[in-house]
């Protein structure tokens, strides 16, 4: 078809004409993405933005013989641009939800480990001397048994002794104790 008889095959499409295509076709749009959302005011939604994008474009629309397919075509899309929208919205807002969970509970175990240590430091260092150094060895440095007792010249069942002391003291201490 030439350019004369393309132009020819358009209609521009004025305020009645449009109200008319609205009238004709609304229930056809709103049936097919209540189909999907079933959800009438979001149906209606898509109504709404099918007809405003039929507005928008009637100037490059073959009103004659394409005006369904373009609305019945306009409204399954729309319909599923929505759904997938929602479904990263929702995917979206999980992770927010599980990033502000993790950090929450981050805070709340820094909280809680530094109320401990808060209330724990003074425990220690009321312990009689060589007990709270083999503790401490043993706790903040890391060191094993064997290690704590040859750099104390004693045996590791002292050390054992005096950790297993300290244990039992700071548990008996901290009983009841809510941080």
């Amino acid at each position: 078809m030439s350019q004369a008889g393309l132009h020819k095959s358009l209609v521009v499409l004025d305020e009645a004409s449009f109200t008319e295509i609205y009238n004709i076709y609304w229930k056809k749009v709103y049936s097919i993405s209540m189909a999907k959302l079933n959800d009438s005011d979001l149906a209606k939604g898509i109504v709404q933005e099918v007809f405003k994008s039929l507005w928008e474009r009637r100037d490059s629309i073959d009103v004659i013989q394409q005006i369904e397919h373009y609305l019945v075509r306009s409204a399954k899309l729309k319909t599923l641009e929505y759904l997938r929208n929602k479904s990263t919205r929702a995917r979206h807002h999980e992770m927010i939800a599980l990033k502000q969970t993790a950090a929450y509970e981050d805070t709340e175990g820094e909280i809680i480990s530094s109320n401990l240590l808060d209330n724990i430091s003074p425990l220690i260092e009321s312990l009689p001397p060589k007990c709270k150094e083999v503790f401490k060895m043993s706790r903040e440095n890391e060191l094993s048994n064997k290690e704590i007792a040859s750099m104390l010249l004693i045996s590791e069942r002292a050390v054992g002794q005096h950790i297993s002391k300290a244990v039992s003291f700071l548990r008996l201490r901290l009983e009841g104790f809510s941080f």
